[in-house]
């Protein structure tokens, strides 16, 4: 759908109204605040992470599964990136935690802003940047961030346990993000950003054979669909493990993937090309989805009917997800006194602990 002059205005100006809405409720959030301490920032955040998503380009999907991770545990302020010590337990060694992958990254980019602009950085800030340029460069749409976080002294290990998980039902699913103060129209959006990445086979292999405790696949799913995740997941323990759908052969090899432990889906099984958001929506509506959570989004009334209005709308879907990514971005910010700026984001830099 192409979006002509005067679309792209209208979309440019509901963003600063956003962002003006935004700033108004903590005021020392700032749209480009290290102008004056550290103006390279955003460049050196944009380029680094070009680099490293030019040799790997599972970074772009692994930095934005870590903003959310971050953001909805105490709000953006970084606590997921902390590694544990004697007295502080770890966010990432639950359960909810444990696949985050994207880390090694983050120290790179962080190495980098230390070198130009040492203690000014916070890694709260590099996350939801790097973040921004993981949508760009996994296809999607641009969005403006409010800059000026602080970062956690501690992480909140138990609080990660109120996470949504992959095997939610929609109920479930809603309620855990009216929490964080999304709408259901809201709930569809962000999930969207399951348009990129891989999941991994044991988040959706229940389904396959065993949901419910039927010993049938999920219902709700289409039955070619079905045989090609069997063959991807190549399970032993089942006779349908080394049969090869006939569906297989029409689409790219979804994993490269050789130990039963990597076995997993490429969100964009059918190519980059295929669109940021396009492919994840018009697949729920064709029961393809692969996470249990995602599909239960075509199970609600309301939530069907923006599954069907952005795998019809590819522009409406873009403008929404920028919203709410940075609504997401600016959830529970620490600012000011009430933080400290890490010089290694796996570390707390205070005295605190």
């Amino acid at each position: 759908m192409e979006i002509d002059g005067k679309t792209n205005l209208l979309l440019l100006f509901g963003f600063y109204l956003l962002l003006s809405l935004i700033a108004s409720s903590d005021s020392s959030l700032q749209y480009d605040y290290y102008r004056q301490s550290c103006p390279e920032a955003n460049q050196i955040i944009k380029s680094t992470l070009r680099r490293i998503y030019d040799r790997n380009s599972s970074a772009a999907p692994a930095i934005l599964r870590l903003v959310f991770h971050d953001c909805f545990v105490q709000g953006c302020d970084a606590s997921v990136l902390l590694d544990p010590t004697e007295i502080m337990g770890s966010e990432k060694d639950t359960p909810p935690n444990q696949s985050l992958k994207g880390f090694e990254h983050l120290d790179i980019i962080k190495a980098e802003l230390e070198n130009a602009c040492p203690g000014v950085v916070s890694c709260a800030d590099l996350l939801v940047l790097a973040a921004r340029e993981s949508v760009i460069l996994a296809g999607g749409p641009f969005y403006p961030v409010h800059t000026g976080r602080k970062d956690s002294s501690r992480s909140f290990p138990q609080l990660s346990y109120e996470l949504p998980s992959p095997l939610d039902d929609l109920s479930t699913n809603i309620a855990r993000f009216a929490t964080r103060g999304f709408t259901d129209k809201e709930t569809v959006t962000l999930l969207g950003a399951h348009s990129t990445g891989m999941i991994h086979c044991k988040f959706f292999e229940k389904r396959l054979y065993n949901f419910g405790g039927t010993d049938k696949p999920d219902p709700s799913m289409d039955s070619e669909f079905v045989e090609l995740l069997r063959s991807v997941c190549n399970n032993r323990s089942h006779s349908h493990s080394h049969s090869q759908s006939p569906s297989a052969s029409l689409s790219p090899s979804p994993s490269s993937s050789k130990t039963r432990q990597d076995q997993g889906m490429k969100m964009d099984y059918e190519g980059k090309g295929s669109g940021f958001g396009t492919l994840y929506y018009r697949s729920l509506l064709q029961g393809r989805g692969i996470l249990f959570v995602d599909q239960q989004l075509t199970a609600g009334e309301e939530t069907a009917t923006w599954v069907r209005q952005y795998a019809s709308d590819v522009s409406l879907f873009r403008k929404d997800f920028a919203q709410v990514m940075m609504k997401l971005s600016s959830t529970q910010v620490l600012t000011g006194d009430k933080g400290e700026v890490r010089l290694n984001c796996r570390e707390v830099t205070s005295s605190l602990w």
